[in-house]
């Protein structure tokens, strides 16, 4: 059964950057009891590889993820924890 919440930050991400790779978990389990999770807001990590990254610096490149996001963080996103990388880093 896939989590409509993980669905709609993949389309956003889809969407906006183009990803070769992308890996979403849902950590929020992990933080159960943690201030932030009593907004309701999840905690993520995201593992994602964009040609769109090519050339930029790490905080260039979060600054486009959390853009793609923007109008989710503090309610429905409440921490997100992100690697970045350009196609031509990845391993």
């Amino acid at each position: 059964m896939s989590d409509p919440r993980l669905d709609k930050i993949r389309a956003r991400l889809q969407a906006t950057l183009g990803p070769a790779e992308i890996a979403l978990d849902d950590e929020s389990a992990l933080h159960a009891g943690h201030a932030g999770a009593a907004s309701g807001g999840g905690h993520y990590r995201l593992r994602i590889s964009s040609a769109k990254f090519e050339g930029l610096n790490l905080v260039m490149r979060h600054r486009l993820v959390y853009d793609s996001v923007a109008d989710m963080m503090h309610k429905e996103i409440h921490a997100l924890a992100i690697t970045a990388v350009a196609p031509s880093e990845r391993n």
